[in-house]
């Protein structure tokens, strides 16, 4: 597809998504909901049917040039189309589960069988740009942030929709003061929740950034535009009323672009790749901590938990470079300079299918 095609692709995901966000404050906010039929889940519905008329159009734009079957469908698009009636299956679910069963306002809407099957084919409806982008001849080793902008925003997007099915363990819902206080009493037991949900967090954060620095040197601002989209989930479900740990999570995406043009990690540079998930993720929990110590009354009374935290979420980022990468070539025996666009051939595997 061509790259126009795969933005347009993009933002209506981001319809969609946007959507689905608004639908999540209703749900998080409101605690009256008595029906299915919601402006919310009219803004979350619309933008379904707009994605996915834009899916099946360009098939048909394929068919009546005179292309069959599989062939009609653009690459990285397959897993996309077949997502899309099976979202409207599930939409329909959801109906009747709302109609005989009510409305979810607390944490067994992230339970929902409805609900899971509609995330998780909206998963593979928004990231049809990075599956598309993936193999894509144009693309190269060292895009540019212009083209590599659908595939970003399409895996952003789907990062959001994991933080949301995972809300009740997502640190980017916790307000400046609440940290400092969860960290100042190991009597609270905020302190082992909010321990938790930064291990957690910190994997949903970094997990779709070590997916694509294997894959491309990402342009500087690539991370930054991927954290600032992650925040608007959880901005959404808390009306935004902790933008200081937010904006947080924003500095720490510039930070990673600094690493990765500092370190320049790819899947020829095994230990640049290590070096990079775990520096990062000891940044963002560090910026994490200071952002809620500057807004939220100062540093956390106990100095092992505002002190350890970015330490364990660093060694956590540590251990998933490792396993998204344990078994490039040592940097010495393949390094490439930068002038040069180089691959290994496992590395240009296709992602997913079609």
């Amino acid at each position: 597809m061509s790259p126009r095609t795969d933005l347009i692709t993009a933002l209506l995901g981001v319809w969609f998504g946007i959507g689905l966000m608004i639908d999540a404050w209703a749900h998080t906010n409101l605690t009256e909901l008595e029906t299915f039929f919601t402006p919310w889940h009219a803004a979350f519905y619309s933008g379904f049917a707009a994605v996915s008329g834009w899916i099946i159009w360009q098939v048909w734009r394929n068919v009546r040039t005179g292309r069959q079957g599989l062939a009609a469908v653009p690459q990285g698009y397959l897993a996309g189309l077949v997502a899309v009636p099976v979202f409207a299956a599930f939409g329909f679910a959801d109906l009747m589960w709302h109609t005989l069963l009510g409305i979810e306002t607390s944490t067994d809407i992230l339970f929902s069988p409805s609900h899971l099957g509609l995330i998780s084919t909206m998963i593979l409806i928004l990231t049809t740009p990075l599956r598309s982008a993936w193999n894509a001849p144009d693309v190269g080793a060292r895009p540019s942030l212009g083209r590599l902008l659908p595939a970003l925003i399409g895996l952003a997007f789907a990062t959001t929709l994991v933080s949301l099915f995972l809300s009740y363990g997502d640190a980017m819902q916790w307000r400046a003061v609440r940290i400092v206080e969860a960290f100042s009493n190991l009597d609270d037991p905020g302190a082992d929740r909010l321990a938790t949900t930064l291990a957690l967090t910190n994997v949903v954060l970094l997990a779709p950034v070590l997916l694509v620095v294997r894959r491309w040197r990402l342009p500087f601002g690539s991370v930054t535009l991927m954290y600032a989209v992650a925040v608007l989930m959880p901005g959404a479900q808390t009306e935004f009323e902790n933008v200081s740990i937010l904006l947080a999570v924003v500095a720490a995406g510039v930070v990673s672009d600094l690493l990765i043009r500092w370190l320049r990690p790819s899947a020829a540079r095994r230990n640049a790749y290590w070096a990079f998930a775990g520096l990062s993720a000891l940044a963002t929990w560090a910026l994490y901590i200071g952002f809620a110590s500057a807004t939220g009354g100062g540093l956390p009374a106990v100095p092992e938990l505002w002190t350890g935290a970015p330490i364990v979420a660093g060694l956590l980022g540590l251990v998933l470079g490792a396993l998204f990468l344990p078994n490039a070539v040592p940097d010495s025996e393949d390094a490439l300079p930068d002038s040069v666009d180089a691959g290994e051939p496992s590395e240009r595997a296709p992602l997913g299918g079609g």
